[in-house]
C-alpha cells in the first residue's frame, strides 16, 4: 500500500514539475533571444535528468553498478520509445536541417563513445568520466553559440517574458518537484518490483530507468499541449546526450562503474543504439523532415518488443 501512495504523489509532483520548468524555460527562451529547442537540450534536460544522476550515483556509490548503467541505458531507450512516441501520437513535429546536421549527430556521438568506452573492458574509467563531461561542456557552448532552431518553432499568445526572478524560481521548482516526483516514484516502483525477486539489472532497465523517464514524458508532454514542440524534442534529445555524457560522466569520475551482468554488453547497448539510430530514417520516410503518428507507433512497437524481451 505505501509503495502505491509513493507512485500517486510522485506522478502528481512530476506532473506539476513538467508545468513549472516548461514556463521557466519558455520565459528563459523569450528573455535571452535564443531557440527553445536550445533551452530544451540545456536547461530542461539538466533538469529532467537529475533524477537519472542522483540515482545513479547513489546506485554507484552504494555497491550497485548494474542498476547505475542499467538506468541510463534504458532511460535513454525509453526516452525515443516510449516518450517521444507518446509526444508523436499527440501530434507531428517538423523538422528542420540542424536536426540532422547538429542534434541527433550529437546524441549518436555521445552514444557511441559511451558504447566504446565500456564494451570491450566493461568498466567505465575515471579518465573516461573526465572525457565525457569536458565533452558535454563544449557541446553547450557551441550550442549556446551557433545553433539554429531544428524545429519548427511556433508564436503563442502566452509567450510573454516573465521577469527573471520569476524564471528562475520555475526553474527551481520544477526541478525539485520533478526530482521529488522521482524519488517517490522510483521508491515505490522498485518496492514493488523488489517484492517479486526481479533481478537489479531487470530493474534497473525497465523500472527505475522508465521511472527516471517519466519527468522527461510530464515535461514533454506538457510542452506538446502548450505546442512548445522545440522544447519537447530537444528535451528528448539533450536528456539523451546528458545522461550518457554528465550522469555517468560524473558518476563515473565519483566511483568507477564496472558491469557486473554481462546481459548489459551483449544485448541492452545495442537497444540503445539501435533506438537511437532508427530516429534518423523516421525523419526522412514516409515524409521528409516529419516525424507523425506512424513514427510514434514505430517507436512504441519497438519498445514494447524491448520490455517484453527483458521481462520474459
Amino acid at each position: 500500500m505505501q509503495n502505491l501512495v509513493f507512485i500517486v504523489l510522485g506522478l502528481i509532483l512530476l506532473i506539476s514539475g513538467g508545468s513549472w520548468l516548461l514556463k521557466s524555460a519558455v520565459a528563459l527562451s523569450l528573455r535571452l533571444n535564443i531557440p527553445k529547442i536550445v533551452i530544451g537540450m540545456t536547461v530542461v534536460s539538466f533538469a529532467t535528468s537529475a533524477p537519472e544522476l542522483i540515482v545513479s550515483i547513489k546506485a554507484a556509490t552504494d555497491g550497485f553498478p548494474d542498476l547505475a548503467l542499467g538506468n541510463v541505458v534504458g532511460s535513454n531507450i525509453a526516452n525515443l520509445g516510449l516518450v517521444l512516441a507518446v509526444i508523436l501520437l499527440l501530434g507531428s513535429i517538423e523538422i528542420r536541417k540542424s536536426f540532422y546536421t547538429t542534434d541527433w549527430p550529437m546524441m549518436m556521438l555521445a552514444t557511441l563513445l559511451f558504447f566504446g568506452f565500456i564494451f570491450f573492458d566493461g568498466t567505465l574509467q575515471r579518465y573516461e568520466g573526465i572525457i565525457m563531461v569536458v565533452g558535454l561542456f563544449l557541446f553547450l557552448v557551441y550550442l549556446l553559440k551557433y545553433q539554429k532552431i531544428a524545429v519548427v518553432e511556433e508564436a503563442h499568445e502566452d509567450d510573454i517574458p516573465l521577469p527573471l526572478y520569476q524564471a528562475v524560481l520555475y526553474l527551481g521548482l520544477g526541478g525539485t518537484a520533478l526530482w521529488g516526483g522521482s524519488e517517490l516514484l522510483v521508491n515505490g516502483a522498485v518496492g514493488l518490483a523488489d517484492y517479486y525477486g526481479v533481478s537489479e539489472r531487470i530493474i534497473g532497465i525497465t523500472v527505475v530507468s522508465i521511472g527516471t523517464s517519466i519527468p522527461e514524458l510530464a515535461a514533454s508532454i506538457i510542452a506538446i499541449i502548450k505546442k512548445e514542440k522545440a522544447i519537447s524534442v530537444g528535451n528528448l534529445l539533450g536528456s539523451n546526450i546528458f545522461n550518457i555524457m554528465a550522469v555517468l560522466g560524473i558518476t563515473s569520475i565519483i566511483t568507477p562503474i564496472r558491469v557486473m551482468d554481462q546481459g548489459l554488453l551483449s544485448n541492452d547497448i545495442f537497444w540503445m543504439l539501435g533506438i537511437s539510430f532508427l530516429i534518423f530514417p523516421l525523419v526522412f520516410f514516409p515524409k521528409g523532415l516529419r516525424l507523425g503518428w506512424r513514427d510514434g507507433i514505430v517507436l512504441l512497437l519497438v519498445y514494447a518488443v524491448f520490455i517484453y524481451l527483458m521481462i520474459f
